[in-house]
């Protein structure tokens, strides 16, 4: 008698769970009917976005509404659809989110995503992700960190100003040298605030912030010292050319063609006259245009390099390692004229004559 009882248990626990998988699914699809979305599609929802194991590393920040959770879960590519996602939720009653950092499969089931939202041990961390994006500007940088810490974006850039506090980081890290000090630039830390995404602890100062990007900037330069140090520039020229080429060119190639755009212009005294550093002489703009704009030639800013001969005062963004590779490790060429196709998909056109840059302008740009 013994063994039909063994056999019956298991079976009835599958029953019970296949009865309510399923009322489940007509729970749903009864809800989404109105969408017109039916069982199978509510079922595929249910399932794992991906067979195979890949772990994403979310935030749901503090006060996220629900709609904004399961928007954070679709962009990381972790759910298949957020309606379906918020309905199963409130289902299973897990509506209680916890703010925090969290690390989640894209094998995982919609129900074992849930439940590790909802977990207050769920969490890696509750430090915060920031991520400063190549091309950004530190007062973009110090609004981002406003924004996610509440630490005041006036007192951030004030403190990247700040002479005593850029000698002490003189001290700590090889990267910063005396010459970010130089009078005239606009934020003296501009271009080494290094782009990452980092995770940084509530409870930081704007120091300890600080030094966290500095130190990653620090080991991009210990891993290109050598090439840093036969380039022919100090590490400020590298780090000023490098933002140039970082706002100029998006492609990793382009990069390095463009930085010898301006290495051979540089080699023979040539103006730069690279229109985003007029963007960054005005600092405020609307459009591309109107760093074009010929008006906007004659600014009398020490960032402007259709005014004044050579670099920039200091970097005019945060530049990547690609960009900064592309300083030290140029693509040979002759050229000393290049375009952006901005009306088309931004190829980049070269030329060695003004006749010829004149006929790519004509070309791409009319």
């Amino acid at each position: 008698m013994s063994t039909p009882m063994k056999k019956m248990k298991p079976k009835k626990r599958r029953q019970t769970k296949q009865v309510l998988t399923f009322s489940v699914l007509v729970f749903l699809a009864f809800l989404l009917v109105g969408a017109g979305l039916g069982y199978k599609y509510v079922s595929d929802a249910l399932s794992p976005v991906s067979e195979v194991s890949e772990v994403v590393t979310i935030e749901i920040v503090a006060g996220s509404t629900a709609d904004a959770t399961m928007n954070v879960l679709h962009q990381a590519d972790l759910i298949h659809d957020e309606t379906i996602a918020k309905y199963y939720a409130r289902y299973l009653k897990l509506t209680s989110v916890k703010a925090g950092i969290y690390r989640l499969d894209r094998s995982w089931t919609l129900k074992a995503i849930l439940e590790k939202i909802n977990d207050p041990a769920g969490a890696v961390s509750k430090d915060v992700l920031l991520t400063i994006v190549p091309g950004d500007w530190a007062r973009d940088v110090a609004d981002k960190i406003e924004a996610k810490l509440g630490i005041d974006a006036d007192e951030l850039t004030a403190l990247w100003n700040d002479d005593a506090y850029l000698d002490e980081l003189d001290a700590m890290f090889d990267v910063i040298t005396p010459a970010i000090k130089k009078s005239g630039t606009r934020i003296k830390l501009e271009g080494y605030l290094f782009p990452e995404t980092y995770f940084i602890n509530p409870d930081w100062s704007a120091e300890k912030i600080t030094e966290r990007f500095i130190a990653q900037a620090e080991k991009i330069y210990d891993q290109h010292q050598a090439e840093f140090d036969a380039s022919g520039l100090t590490t400020h020229q590298v780090m000023i050319l490098a933002s140039v080429v970082q706002f100029e060119a998006s492609k990793p190639e382009d990069m390095k063609n463009v930085a010898q755009v301006f290495l051979n212009r540089m080699d023979i005294g040539m103006m730069l006259q690279s229109s985003v550093t007029i963007c960054y002489a005005l600092y405020e703009y609307d459009s591309w245009k109107d760093c074009e704009a010929e008006s906007n030639r004659l600014v009398d800013s020490r960032y402007n390099t259709y005014k004044y001969t050579g670099l920039p005062i200091g970097p005019i963004t945060n530049p990547s390692e690609n960009a900064i590779d592309a300083v030290l490790n140029p693509t040979p060429n002759d050229y000393f004229y290049f375009i952006a196709d901005v009306y088309g998909d931004g190829t980049v056109y070269y030329a060695k004559t003004y006749a010829q840059h004149l006929a790519n302008i004509e070309k791409y740009l009319k």
